[in-house]
């Protein structure tokens, strides 16, 4: 169970880089999709940060996921 969590924590962050990336793209014609990206990056993150127990952080990225919709 803890490589799984491990997993989506490293996806999530993967998630939110890829997220970033796209708003670096001149048309900015991804932006829609970096929204979406950042979501489930910030929610497989505080998942993470949840099954740790590292509250501060699990509460940052939820936050950071509903803010960014």
């Amino acid at each position: 169970m803890e490589i799984l969590i491990d997993i989506i924590g490293w996806s999530g962050s993967g998630l939110i880089i890829l997220a970033y990336a796209l708003t670096l793209i001149e048309d900015k014609k991804f932006l829609d999709y970096g929204k979406y990206l950042n979501l489930v990056g910030g929610l497989f993150i505080a998942t993470n940060c949840y099954y740790y127990s590292a509250i501060p952080p699990f509460t940052t990225n939820l936050i950071w996921s509903i803010m960014l919709q």
